[in-house]
């Protein structure tokens, strides 16, 4: 995207690396489609900032620098206010832009004089469009902002329709699996705002590398790079066969991100004890029947997952993403979320946890009750979601895919979260030390 700041080497600069000298760089530079300049934040250019934002959404994206004189270029430096100009502009944009559009705020202080500085907005082009302020859609007419033609109307909509299907295409990405029918649990993140022809540059790969392979190592997880056409895949390493299902994580060169972590079903050890506490049976094939086609006899095990193992290692792999989002300090309100059963239909869920038995002797087990889907696409560029964090969202909505309903007014379905969560915690202990028992001495 453009910037109206560059480093030495002249490559564009992004809004959280720009310093106060690097203003000075605006006094070459013109108000045009994409920059615009206010001398201050006066009751006028606070009526009129809204309008402004939006019409850089409906079109390319922009900066607004507030602080430069838009006749000289000259600094007029804003004084600092108590409440920071993040919140104020984005409680601006909440209350007259609909739908929010996505936008960063810096505010830059004078070295020279600490109590003062100039505002920098960088507005990032709207995934979907139109951003209506006040009940007017303007766009950048070249250095000004004006009411949208009907053409333009129409390929605004036609955008927000394409991104749509965009972010629907992007959720049906999987990674290789050498056992066939993997049951999945996969989790979708994908970034808005970017274009696929911004491919990446060779320095920017690298440093997603070792801001992935850090947020590994923080996780005490041991991590294998795989580069794809168009991504890398970090693995957990297996002991024996590369191929052997384990927790994946795709990163793209926009940084959309996709998990996929395989459920940890029960081994045959523990197999007929889960069967006999959950009050199931089954029977073995029956014979061959020249007279009965073959799919009439029951050939297929009940496929039991362990709730504390996969859980475990579901919110293991999705806390790596959250550690990969701090470090490349990159905010949620840029992403899109969904999730994905994946070869899951049908596979009971099993928890030793007391909580757990009764509720299956007064409901019956939980089970994945559903073929493959996706999930509802949930979008975070509204501005409500600074909280938002992948562990969480892939912990609670494994539940969720599991048949357990979520915010339920029912305390016992509550309460068997919170068990199942603990169970979860605990066994991801177990990992850690058993881990730790597996490394290598030094």
């Amino acid at each position: 995207m453009f910037s109206p700041i560059h480093d030495d080497q002249g490559r564009p600069k992004a809004i959280a690396d720009i310093a106060y000298a690097d203003l000075e760089q605006l006094r070459e530079l013109d108000e045009g489609y994409a920059l615009e300049f206010k001398r201050s934040l006066s009751p006028t250019v606070a009526k009129k900032l809204p309008k402004i934002i939006a019409s850089f959404a409906n079109s390319a994206g922009g900066w607004l620098v507030i602080g430069i004189a838009d006749d000289d270029h000259a600094l007029t430096p804003v004084p600092r206010l108590a409440a920071d100009y993040s919140q104020i502009i984005g409680e601006l944009c909440r209350r007259h832009i609909t739908p929010a559009p996505r936008i960063e705020v810096r505010f830059l202080p004078d070295p020279a004089q600490s109590d003062q500085g100039v505002v920098i907005i960088q507005v990032l082009e709207g995934d979907f469009p139109p951003y209506i302020a006040d009940g007017v859609v303007d766009v950048r007419e070249g250095s000004t902002s004006g009411p949208a033609a009907s053409s333009a109307l129409v390929e605004l909509y036609g955008k927000a329709t394409r991104r749509r299907l965009e972010v629907e295409r992007f959720c049906r990405r999987t990674v290789f699996y050498a056992l066939p029918d993997t049951p999945l649990f996969n989790l979708y993140l994908f970034r808005m705002g970017r274009r696929a022809a911004e491919a990446p540059s060779r320095d920017e790969v690298n440093q997603h590398v070792e801001a992935m392979r850090t947020a590994f190592a923080r996780g005490r997880l041991a991590g294998r790079v795989h580069h794809a056409h168009d991504s890398l895949i970090f693995s957990v390493p297996t002991r024996d066969d590369p191929r052997v299902p384990h927790s994946a994580i795709e990163l793209f060169g926009d940084e959309s991100v996709k998990l996929s972590v395989p459920a940890v079903l029960v081994g045959p050890e523990d197999y007929e004890q889960a069967l006999s506490a959950l009050g199931l049976a089954m029977k073995d094939p029956a014979p061959a029947n020249p007279a009965c086609p073959a799919t009439d006899a029951p050939t297929d095990r009940l496929r039991i997952m362990s709730a504390a193992d996969t859980l475990a290692r579901v919110t293991r792999m999705a806390a790596v993403i959250d550690r990969y989002m701090r470090e490349r300090n990159i905010p949620w309100q840029q992403y899109a979320v969904a999730y994905e059963l994946e070869n899951l239909a049908g596979v009971v869920l099993w928890s030793e946890e007391p909580l757990y038995l009764d509720y299956v002797r007064a409901r019956g087990p939980l089970f994945c009750a559903t073929t493959d889907c996706l999930s509802r696409v949930r979008y975070l560029d509204d501005g409500g979601h600074d909280s938002f964090r992948a562990r969480q969202f892939a912990g609670s909505h494994f539940f969720e895919a599991c048949g357990l309903p979520l915010g339920s007014p029912d305390a016992r379905d509550n309460d068997l979260v919170d068990a199942l969560l603990r169970g979860a915690h605990g066994a991801a202990r177990n990992h850690i030390a058993r881990a730790n028992e597996n490394a290598p001495k030094r």
